[in-house]
């Protein structure tokens, strides 16, 4: 007998809401910001950082011996800043405000001071703390670096539409061109409290929440959250939040041209030597398709194309976390990825899982076993 059921039926989050349960936006937010300017970061070696980066397909936009900027294709502000530093760290997002007024709206409201960026940056900042303890910076009027040429994305012939006769397909195994920041994951022992902070402080909006299966009465887990620009549609998630033991970093995106790109581009990758952690798949939360590689610090980043786009209108789709659930194709997550693999991270995350048992967060024993339960399904 012919099994039909849809395996992703029930992981599908067009379904909203129950009564009771989190709006996903905040009434009334001190500002409302328009995307993500960059990432920072610290590393002690910026030459295999950039080596890295020229390989995953970023433009090196500024060097000195202390401080690198990585850029895409789009115009805008660089990608990631990587700075000297003893050991390697994220330290921020920085997010762009609509304009300079916004910025000096949320210093008033969070009694913090606005200040002039380098003049390799260019315009105003003002820095924050979250709930968790992360750095977020909200900039406006940095120097706009000019467009770069792009990488085309390959004429398809879709079904019985042609549109390229008498020429072939021969993708070039190259870096996959990088056009621009996508999003950031943060993982933090205070989902809820940081949740809350974000959708009152810069206006972000959540498209979907995850909860563990069989604790939807304790609220969710996980949301990806856009910004919201009223009828000007955004990407389904700039930020990614997270319930987990620590507060850390968990990946970034960037978006490529499309699927050629990002396959022919990891195929670069892998000849390079470097270390591929899951892919090539599309996910269901965002649709994106997508590829996953760690830097030789040990950071996962994502190669992305395809990615879904809501305007202002959507609410919050609702569904049950699990590992199969990561993915409408492709192949299963893996233990790198989920953050199981064999190794002395192993044994790290253990006491890091010991350790936040022991404090006062909402990283608690039933948490735990809903997280043990999305890695083993």
């Amino acid at each position: 007998m012919i099994n039909n059921r849809d395996p992703h039926a029930e992981l599908h989050s067009e379904q909203g809401a129950m009564a009771g349960e989190h709006p996903g936006r905040a009434r009334d937010p001190i500002v409302r910001v328009h995307d993500l300017a960059w990432l920072e970061f610290e590393k002690p070696d910026l030459d295999g950082a950039e080596r890295f980066a020229r390989a995953f397909g970023f433009t090196t936009a500024a060097s000195t011996p202390d401080e690198l900027h990585l850029r895409g294709t789009d115009p805008g502000a660089p990608c990631v800043l990587i700075r000297r530093g003893r050991r390697s760290a994220f330290t921020g997002p920085a997010f762009r405000a609509a304009d300079s007024g916004d910025v000096l709206r949320l210093a008033e409201a969070t009694g913090r001071r606005a200040v002039k960026l380098p003049e390799s940056l260019g315009g105003l900042a003002v820095d924050l703390v979250d709930p968790s303890g992360l750095r977020v910076r909200v900039v406006s009027d940095t120097n706009e670096l000019a467009e770069l040429p792009a990488q085309a994305p390959l004429r398809l012939n879709v079904g019985h539409r042609a549109v390229r006769t008498n020429a072939t397909q021969r993708p070039v195994r190259e870096p996959a061109r990088v056009q621009r920041l996508g999003h950031v994951v943060w993982q933090t022992t205070t989902y809820r409290e940081t949740l809350d902070w974000y959708l009152d402080h810069l206006g972000l909006i959540v498209s979907d929440f995850l909860y563990y299966p069989g604790q939807r009465e304790r609220g969710p887990v996980m949301s990806f959250i856009r910004c919201d620009r009223g009828a000007t549609p955004s990407d389904h998630h700039t930020l990614a939040l997270a319930l987990g033991p620590a507060n850390r970093y968990v990946h970034s995106a960037y978006q490529v041209a499309d699927l050629d790109a990002l396959a022919s581009g990891g195929e670069y990758l892998r000849d390079q030597g470097y270390h591929h952690s899951w892919g090539i798949g599309r996910h269901i939360q965002g649709s994106q398709i997508f590829d996953y590689w760690r830097d030789p610090d040990g950071f996962m980043v994502e190669h992305f194309s395809d990615g879904d786009l809501f305007d202002d209108t959507l609410e919050p789709g609702w569904a049950p976390m699990t590992a199969s659930g990561l993915a409408q194709w492709g192949p299963p997550a893996t233990k790198d990825f989920l953050g199981i693999a064999p190794g002395p991270q192993v044994l790290q995350e253990l006491r890091t899982v010991v350790g936040a048992l022991r404090q006062d967060n909402e990283f608690d024993v039933e948490r735990l076993r809903g997280l043990v339960k999305v890695a083993a399904s």
